[in-house]
């Protein structure tokens, strides 16, 4: 498969595109827990910060901690500035993109005031046609909406919500992620969905089935 298989590319940012040194989040995690008055050890915060297998749901459930007070207090403490400085672009990710002249979008989870200082501090917010964070509004994924709206910035979205046909042909669009939901998004919107295995199976706690699966991004071309 080449980069021209497919007309247009949407990507998953954190742990797909970028991922975050290992200090920062034992460092903010920590900060959380003495807020809300608990002890996080180093496996603890990397288990919240990545909820690997979803074991951050099952891991708040254990300590007894609401999961909206936790994402409140997640949120006062996180930096923008110093979340920028700690984020790291994937060697294979800058190379794939870099080579990409197909119109490429972003749909993450990760929230607007981070995203921005993050694309900036590493300078490839000008590689991405459209941005979107996904919020209470505009849904999360696997809710295909955010995907929707990503596809609908790049003009390929007739009013009624469906693909822009070019001579009958519907344009083929894949979503790349890291994360079950980001297949899931991808499928319910109607686009391949490739998943990029950054970490073995067994470190992740799960195995996530895409329509292809890749360990880096350069495999896609």
């Amino acid at each position: 498969m080449t980069t021209d298989h497919y007309d247009f590319w949407l990507f998953d940012l954190d742990g797909t595109l970028v991922d975050i040194e290992p200090s920062y989040p034992t460092a903010v995690m920590g900060e959380v827990g003495d807020r809300l008055g608990v002890g996080f050890s180093e496996e603890d915060a990397r288990v919240l910060w990545y909820g690997l297998g979803g074991a951050r749901d099952d891991f708040l459930a254990r300590r007894g901690i609401d999961p909206d007070q936790f994402w409140d207090v997640f949120h006062e403490v996180e930096n923008p500035t110093d979340r920028a400085k700690a984020t790291y672009l994937y060697d294979d990710a800058e190379q794939f993109l870099a080579s990409c002249d197909a119109p490429l979008g972003l749909v993450t989870h990760c929230q607007d005031y981070l995203t921005g200082p993050v694309l900036e501090a590493l300078d490839i917010a000008d590689w991405f046609d459209t941005v979107v964070c996904c919020d209470d509004e505009i849904g999360w994924k696997p809710d295909p909406t955010p995907v929707e709206r990503a596809m609908r910035d790049l003009g390929l979205l007739d009013g009624s919500g469906r693909l822009m046909t070019d001579g009958g042909t519907e344009p083929a669009g894949a979503l790349v992620g890291d994360d079950p939901d980001d297949i899931g998004a991808a499928r319910n919107a109607g686009l391949d969905g490739i998943h990029v295995q950054r970490r073995p199976p067994e470190v992740d706690g799960r195995c996530v089935w895409g329509d292809r699966q890749v360990t880096s991004l350069l495999d896609l071309r």
